[in-house]
């Protein structure tokens, strides 16, 4: 394999060999801090799938990049001679936590501190089944860096994924992040063709055993919301949905931690201790002290911890069909409900649109608030056409009769750098009452231009917050930009006309005429 491949270290001894390898450095609080270079995010204008006759008629090509054959294997060879030459660490972990269909995986890394990442992110129960050959092969060495000139890439950075070869190359990066979505972007074209729904969500689970999913892109709240002291996690990002229920895909969780606080936080807070990884987190250089608030970086720090961490965690992470979706959008316009209850056209409507939105000061050129749409809320990592999961979700609902909300846990009273962002304490309530019953004993109202179901009472949360209509000052400035955000739904949805019946595409916003 190479001139040093060390095998199956623990926990301890990954730590130990990062500090010695001069990668992370302690914190006060026992974790190791790393800094991921010049990405500090994911890369997606580097990520590919092998064009090869075993993909080319199943992978949507519409969303994903084709590479050649020739493009991997020129980056293959690049890393076997990599690989001839310099220590590496290994080991084999799994990605499910339902053994019908989970998938074991051997990581080869060039970091101590990454493969710390995958034994923490994944299920790392090898032991019994020593010999069994790995299903699926990740080599993530961020030194090996492609030539776009003679490699056909897009940089030097690279995320390859080969289906016939059953095989992933990361290149010319140290973000740890590409390589977990990367094992999501596999199980997202293996396990739908199983008739079992991979999912963009989190998910906990109630005293009684009720299940609830959480889907939202990044910045929505799915970790922090599924984190909840009263109910069980699962997991904070990835699950698959079968016949027989719901499981998680991952071992652990990879949580934001800028602006953290015991407080606001406490589960994800006091999951970071000896063993986390603290990816682009500030820190006091003399004394070690960890910096939440330090953005310097990025806004994007994580911090990465087995499932083992959080008190409450549900091992093995497998529960029932849930009871309750709930889709987050962060709406930097201000003019989504904090709740609305979906019908199913509604809930097949939002899912397809995956919408949230960007706003001033995260990117450069932003000026004003941007929407975001990504279909199924991760379409980034769907190697197969996005309606193929819609359907499979509208089925689930239907036979299931879950419980579908939308919840906006963004801007109220104004768009971004006006109003104000919705406070977590209400967000949490309005969850817990989505949970229990509580938003039907009010009745309902129907907010025009979304057509949504508000409710008219929810407990320790204010009446008037929960039209937004009534939390704006200016009521014609707020219909100025409900109809704007209209107007983009409408446009977006419109990629799927003539591929869904027309009562899901009617399910959206209207604009007023």
């Amino acid at each position: 394999m190479s001139k040093e491949a060390i095998y199956n270290l623990s926990v301890r001894q990954l730590v130990e060999e990062a500090i010695r390898n001069g990668e992370g450095t302690l914190t006060d609080k026992g974790s190791l801090r790393v800094e991921t270079g010049k990405h500090t995010g994911r890369s997606p204008r580097d990520k590919f799938i092998v064009d090869t006759p075993v993909t080319h008629d199943v992978v949507s090509w519409s969303n994903n990049q084709p590479c050649t054959l020739a493009t991997f294997n020129k980056l293959y060879k690049k890393m076997q001679d990599y690989l001839a030459g310099h220590k590496v660490y290994v080991t084999d972990v799994y990605a499910g936590a339902d053994t019908q269909y989970r998938l074991r995986v051997k990581f080869i890394n060039q970091f101590a501190w990454q493969q710390l990442f995958i034994k923490q992110l994944f299920i790392d129960d090898i032991e019994a089944t020593e010999g069994i050959k790995e299903d699926f092969t990740v080599i993530c060495l961020p030194d090996v860096k492609a030539d776009p000139a003679e490699d056909g890439t897009n940089s030097e950075t690279f995320i390859i994924l080969n289906f016939e070869a059953r095989m992933v190359l990361i290149g010319g990066g140290r973000y740890a992040g590409e390589m977990k979505k990367s094992i999501f972007s596999v199980m997202n074209y293996l396990l739908p063709l199983h008739k079992v729904l991979t999912m963009h969500c989190s998910a906990n689970v109630g005293r009684k055993g009720d299940v609830a999913l959480f889907f939202g892109l990044s910045g929505t709240g799915k970790t922090t919301l599924s984190a909840d002291p009263h109910r069980d996690l699962i997991g904070d990002d990835e699950h698959g949905w079968s016949d027989s229920g719901i499981f998680n895909i991952e071992g652990g969780c990879y949580a934001k931690c800028i602006n953290l606080t015991e407080a606001g936080e406490p589960e994800i807070y006091r999951a970071i201790k000896f063993g986390t990884i603290l990816e682009n987190v500030g820190v006091d250089p003399k004394t070690g002290e960890v910096d939440f608030f330090d953005n310097k970086l990025t806004e994007n720090t994580r911090a990465a911890y087995p499932l083992t961490y959080i008190p409450n965690a549900k091992l093995p992470s497998c529960a029932t069909h849930p009871s309750t979706i709930i889709f987050l959008t962060a709406d930097a316009f201000g003019v989504l409900p904090p709740v609305a209850k979906l019908t199913r056209n509604q809930a097949m409507y939002h899912f397809l649109a995956g919408y949230t939105s960007k706003v001033a000061g995260t990117e450069r050129g932003i000026t004003e608030p941007e929407a975001t749409f990504s279909t199924a809320f991760g379409e980034p990592f769907l190697p197969l056409p996005p309606l193929q999961y819609a359907k499979l979700l509208g089925e689930k609902i239907a036979k299931h009769k879950t419980n579908v909300f939308l919840v906006n846990t963004g801007w109220s009273g104004g768009p971004y750098g006006v109003g104000r962002r919705m406070k977590l304490e209400y967000t949490r309530a309005i969850v817990t009452a989505a949970l229990n019953g509580e938003l039907e004993i009010g009745g309902w109202s129907k907010l025009p231009i979304f057509n949504l179901s508000i409710p008219n009472s929810c407990p320790t949360v204010p009446d008037e917050i929960l039209n937004p209509i009534n939390t704006w000052f200016d009521k014609d400035t707020y219909y100025k930009y409900a109809d704007k955000l209209a107007g983009l739904f409408e446009e977006n949805i419109k990629k799927f006309n003539g591929l869904v019946t027309a009562d899901i595409l009617a399910a959206g916003p209207t604009r007023r005429k």
